[in-house]
């Protein structure tokens, strides 16, 4: 692989580390600002959840700047709203006013974490050749994962190092660090360059060209004229509408994808793990609680890296495939074991893990890749923002109606989640096509667009 491909490549999918730090790091200043500010649990679960309504406004902010400007400039904007949001969150002050700025700044990080959910993607697969397409695009994801660790471990550095700081300052210490990740992806922003498939669309093709031999492109003139063809429909820049039926295929699969990786259950469990544990352990086992949700990180992350690496050999469909069965089982495992009066911990536990090893290795690496090259060059940037959409949106009507389905129908949510898969698994095996190898305009022609 080219060097400084996985240089940009790399350089970019920071700000999917951004996007799962900003996301991961509320989880360890969430009590403090509750007490502080004494919430009820309606206006504290709003402060914390705040940051989902951004991002759904965010998914489609981003998207006309990033075809008028270019995906690296709109990448800086992002960068800087994570600075205001991490700066105003470090300094919300005390008092009455407090959750409202907080909630603001909130507001403003999650309008970055939509923003880069569909600009870095975006950018990756404008770059990327067919052969390592999924593996550079799936670094976002790899980012994203570890950006949440990385959260976890910032927040108990955070609190162990300031015992006596205080819990008022130490909350605001944790959401203020984010700052120093969001200098280090300015830095980086700093060394790209802008992707070629927009160079093309505004008519720079020698700059395009430039960049195409930069990163390794096997035949630069070949590739021009790919992309140039591609974007004959465009009309040399002027806008095209997402919305017609030359385009309704792209947007069913981009729908599609991101409707089942959501109703798999991957954000309720993430969001309520401790409360699943404690479903699992009994009333009363917090430690217990804590220690499986570490573990679920630990498992995502590794199989997340897992899934980069055969991505691009076994394909997208093979994956989703093979993870839909295993999550069917997995869940079912879950919902077995909480229909019983006392469920066997072990088996319950390895249920949840083994849901988290497959969503990784499936859905969750194939998502943001499928999404970003399903969609012609002319549209892509508006159908990354419809797939990011469906998915921040059912990401928040899930997150808050899981306590509810879960204090009520117990069992039966799992029992739905793994129907729910097999209705994916039907999709995957006879209507999914496949979206690996080849340039991103190949896919165009086998998509029959």
């Amino acid at each position: 692989m080219n060097k400084y491909l996985l240089y940009i490549s790399l350089a970019a999918s920071v700000g999917g580390f951004l996007f799962g730090f900003d996301s991961g790091v509320i989880s360890g200043a969430e009590k403090a600002i509750q007490s502080e500010f004494g919430l009820t649990a309606f206006w504290h679960g709003l402060v914390v959840s705040v940051a989902l309504a951004g991002t759904l406004f965010g998914v489609f902010l981003a998207g006309r700047p990033s075809d008028r400007f270019g995906r690296r400039p709109t990448l800086w904007a992002m960068a800087v709203l994570f600075l205001v949001s991490a700066l105003g969150c470090a300094f919300t002050p005390a008092g009455v006013a407090g959750p409202h700025v907080l909630a603001f700044f909130r507001f403003v990080g999650g309008l970055a974490i939509g923003g880069v959910s569909v600009v870095v993607p975006l950018y990756i697969v404008e770059v990327s050749p067919g052969k390592c397409r999924g593996l550079l695009v799936g670094l976002n994801q790899l980012n994203i994962v570890f950006g949440i660790l990385i959260s976890y471990v910032s927040n108990y550095i955070v609190a162990r190092f300031m015992p006596d700081a205080g819990p008022k300052l130490v909350w605001r210490v944790m959401l203020g660090v984010e700052c120093l990740p969001v200098f280090l992806f300015m830095a980086l922003l700093a060394t790209i360059p802008e992707s070629p498939r927009w160079l093309v669309r505004v008519g720079r093709a020698a700059d395009a060209r430039g960049v195409l031999e930069r990163i390794g492109a096997v035949d630069a003139s070949a590739t021009l004229a790919d992309i140039a063809a591609s974007l004959k429909a465009a009309a040399n820049g002027v806008d095209v509408a997402l919305f017609q039926r030359r385009y309704l295929k792209p947007i069913l699969l981009a729908f599609l994808i991101a409707f089942f990786n959501q109703v798999s259950g991957i954000n309720a469990i993430n969001y309520y793990a401790p409360r699943i544990f404690e479903m699992i352990f009994g009333e009363g086992s917090s430690l217990a609680a804590l220690a499986g949700t570490m573990g679920m990180g630990l498992v995502n992350l590794v199989f997340t890296a897992l899934a980069f690496a055969v991505i691009d050999r076994v394909g997208r469909k093979a994956l989703l495939i093979a993870g839909a069965l295993a999550m069917i089982a997995a869940h079912s495992l879950v919902a077995w074991q909480l229909s019983l009066p006392s469920p066997d911990a072990k088996l319950a536990v390895a249920g949840i893990f083994g849901f988290i090893a497959a969503f990784a290795m499936s859905s969750g690496a194939c998502l943001w890749v499928y999404i970003s090259e399903v969609f012609p060059n002319v549209v892509r940037a508006k159908g990354q923002a419809l797939g990011c959409f469906t998915h921040w949106f059912l990401c928040a009507i899930i997150s808050w109606t899981f306590p509810i389905a879960a204090e009520r129908a117990g069992a039966w949510t799992f029992a739905f989640f793994a129907f729910m898969m097999a209705i994916q698994l039907v999709w995957a095996v006879f209507f999914m096509p496949e979206t690996k190898g080849g340039t991103i305009e190949d896919i165009e022609e086998r998509l029959g667009i």
